[in-house]
């Protein structure tokens, strides 16, 4: 690759001339200025030095065209790469897919090549693990949907690689390669929902960002989040993130409040104008580090019974608090921050009406009154709309009746811009060939997806400085900075102890029992510790004798048990019923209820995408978790209890990670604990620090926690918190030394 500031392919005078009179004397408004010079990367295509300026010659046609001047606005730009672009390049701009690199970083064995050249995508989600130890490529490890692990090196490395493969194309338009985010502690992550961070900094999870905001009383985790991620991802390639999830965590049962902030609104679109800021740098421009796509418009957050429309029994989205416009909040804070693109959700709004208009019970991404009247006629969004994944061969919701045209059709004239999870162009042009979409509307969608690229400066130098990437992937700056904001975000919920004393912070000297932790962890901080984890069947140690007992404490829907969910199986058990149509969990499967257009069943991948089976989502208190098959705590609520009563409740701290706002119910006994922290995807580092008093506690809740699991079923799932009565701890407490 070359990246340079001057010529390698030198105009004559008289060309020159010609085009820089054709451009006009000054630059136009939103282009970079004519001293600002961008660094040139091409590795096929020539430079063009015109006065002392380099341009990418993108067309290989040896004039600086307008598209190719970085002068000129992006809108001027798109405006003249547009007439150029055949039918074919429009179609595929609007489609992305998971492209995933081969191992060790390679074009080997992906789809790269047809994906470029024949259905000319320049949009597309890697989702490959980057870790410090790349997976063997001599045949003993199979890619899963996530691919092979690789190295940062070896992740940036296969980004420039796509990257030569499209500027190798006629009209040289680079890709643009996007991620769910990746800088969180995640214990349980879940192909397209979440992933694993790897070598990335960890921070903790989005609602530990938000508690730690509130202890901080500013936006200072949040840059600090922003700061490292956007130099990350930046640095592999990544210029997109499919996020962050601005729903609002109100309806407690919904298994992806672990991806969400809080449930209070205005703390929320606090966040969203600092992530704005801090990964866009507000409207994208070149000096962007990040594109986001906030989802899940218009907020995901009130799912009916706490069910997710990943699965066919969970599509249904409710207000019975009528706070519809309260779960705008955050997507019009992002959106007046200058966001660049918008993922409706799956969900379809039951019996919604929102300033006189009742909107049709169609999933979001296909319902027009949603995507184009509300989203941009109302609230003035100007971006690109990115679908959900899966919305139209699997997740059509509202047209499950329909043929796949029909949907797709019916999702790109709503304002659907891109189709997340399609590969194939000829779906497009079949559809205008068809009749069913106008010309016009894919020429609109492709100048609103053309624009980002414009606006990041792809089309100067799309590629990364492989070579530095692991210099910049987890250095220790980054690491501390991850580490601090874990720190603030633990909350103190409850701090007691014998007498008039607390138990916590813990002195060094102490004897220690723990579970859940590395015992060397432990003993750094001065404790004597004694590793009560099981080191097989049958043989814990007793905590008998120590001076206090520290357990973490995690709660997981384990994947080996809810991949067996199928709906003509388990889904189809008459002694399991829905509540809300009084059917089995898998009647509204679409194989079921209209399998000519629907040959496969949705839910058969089992519960792929997180949560407990259905009918257990009820279950969140302790008591009832520890009962259910589809929840496993660890360690188990029994050896809790035991524990408890060997060394004494009273000498008792306990970490719980609330991926889910939990009841700590009475019937549990975790209560009568010394100490309970509540804490939000952190390390043992960040907790010993809190625990032995190094780091005072500072976070605040970010979500109500309920004191009864009745609390829980009987909410409305679009307001936030509980009537003083049912609330345990409200949001905002926290507690300090």
């Amino acid at each position: 690759m070359q990246v340079i500031h001057f010529r390698r392919r030198v105009l004559a005078p008289s060309t020159a001339l010609a085009v820089l009179t054709v451009l006009g004397g000054c630059a136009a408004p939103g282009a970079l200025d004519r001293a600002d010079q961008p660094l040139i990367g091409v590795r096929s295509k020539a430079v063009l030095n015109i006065e002392g300026r380099a341009f990418r010659d993108a067309n290989g046609n040896g004039r600086l065209d307008p598209y190719e001047d970085w002068r000129l606005s992006a809108e001027q730009r798109a405006a003249d790469l547009l007439p150029r672009m055949s039918r074919e390049q429009k179609a595929g701009m609007m489609l992305i897919d998971t492209l995933n690199a081969g191992c060790a970083g390679t074009l080997a064995e992906t789809k790269s090549a047809d994906y470029v050249r024949q259905q000319k995508m320049t949009r597309f989600t890697l989702r490959n693990v980057a870790g410090p130890k790349p997976d063997a490529c001599d045949g003993s490890v199979k890619a899963g949907r996530g691919g092979f692990t690789v190295t940062p090196r070896q992740l940036a490395e296969f980004h420039n690689s796509v990257q030569a493969l499209a500027e190798a194309e006629p009209l040289g338009i680079p890709v643009l390669f996007k991620d769910n985010q990746r800088n969180h502690y995640n214990n349980d992550p879940r192909f397209g929902i979440s992933g694993g961070a790897g070598a990335f900094t960890e921070f903790p999870r989005e609602a530990g960002i938000a508690a730690a905001a509130l202890g901080t009383g500013d936006m200072a985790p949040v840059r600090a989040l922003t700061d490292v991620m956007g130099a990350e991802f930046r640095a592999v390639g990544l210029r997109g993130v499919y996020g962050y999830m601005a729903d609002l965590a109100t309806e407690p049962r919904w298994y992806r409040i672990s991806e969400a902030f809080t449930e209070n609104a205005d703390l929320n679109a606090d966040i969203m104008r600092a992530l704005v800021g801090g990964l866009q740098g507000g409207p994208l421009n070149p000096r962007s580090s990040v594109a986001l796509t906030m989802k899940h418009f218009p907020g995901g957050g009130p799912q009916e019974q706490g069910l997710d429309p990943h699965y066919s029994f969970g599509k249904g989205q409710v207000y019975p608090g009528g706070n519809f416009a309260y779960h705008l909040k955050p997507f019009k804070a992002a959106i007046d921050a200058g966001l660049e693109a918008v993922m409706p959700y799956y969900g379809v709004p039951v019996n919604v009406t929102y300033e006189g208009v009742t909107y049709d019970q169609l999933g979001f991404a296909f319902n027009r009154q949603i995507v184009t009247d509300l989203l941009r006629d109302k609230l003035g969004f100007k971006g690109y709309v990115n679908s959900d994944t899966g919305i139209i061969n699997e997740r059509a919701w509202g047209l499950e009746g329909k043929s796949v045209p029909e949907r797709a059709a019916t999702a790109i004239n709503a304002g659907v811009d891109v189709l997340s999870g399609f590969n194939e162009n000829k779906v497009i042009l079949d559809l205008v060939e068809r009749g069913l979409v106008k010309q016009e509307r894919v020429d609109e969608a492709a100048r609103r997806l053309l624009l980002a690229q414009f606006r990041l400066g792809l089309f100067e130098n799309p590629y990364v400085d492989a070579a530095g990437v692991d210099g910049i992937i987890g250095k220790a700056e980054y690491r501390a900075a991850g580490l601090q904001v874990q720190k603030q975000s633990i909350v103190l919920l409850q701090n007691r102890g014998q007498g008039a004393g607390k138990l916590l912070p813990l002195a060094p000297g102490k004897r220690v029992y723990t579970m859940g932790m590395g015992k060397a962890d432990v003993e750094a901080y001065g404790y004597k510790a004694t590793d009560g984890n099981y080191t097989a069947p049958g043989a814990r140690p007793s905590a008998a004798g120590h001076d206090a007992a520290i357990i973490r404490v995690q709660v997981t829907n384990p994947m080996k048990t809810t991949l067996a969910y199928r709906t003509k199986q388990m889904g189809a058990d008459a002694g399991k019923l829905n509540p809300r149509t009084g059917k089995t969990w898998g009647a509204e499967d679409p194989c079921v209820s209209h399998p000519a257009q629907n040959p496969k069943c949705v839910d058969d991948m089992g519960m792929l995408f997180g949560g407990p089976f259905p009918w257990e989502a009820d279950k969140l208190s302790f008591t009832a978790m520890a009962g259910a098959e589809s929840w496993q705590m660890s360690p188990s609520l029994a050896d809790i209890q035991a524990v408890m009563r060997e060394v004494g409740p009273e000498r008792t701290v306990l970490a719980i990670y609330f991926r889910q706002p939990y009841v700590l119910d009475q019937a549990s006994g975790l209560r009568n604990a010394g100490a309970v922290l509540a804490t939000f995807g952190v390390t043992d580092i960040a907790l010993l620090d809190v625990v032995s008093g190094k780091f005072k506690p500072q976070g605040k809740l970010p979500f109500a926690l309920a004191n009864k699991l009745e609390a829980i079923v009987g909410k409305q799932s679009d307001v936030p918190g509980y009537p003083a009565a049912d609330t345990l701890y409200p949001y905002g407490f926290g507690l300090s030394y």
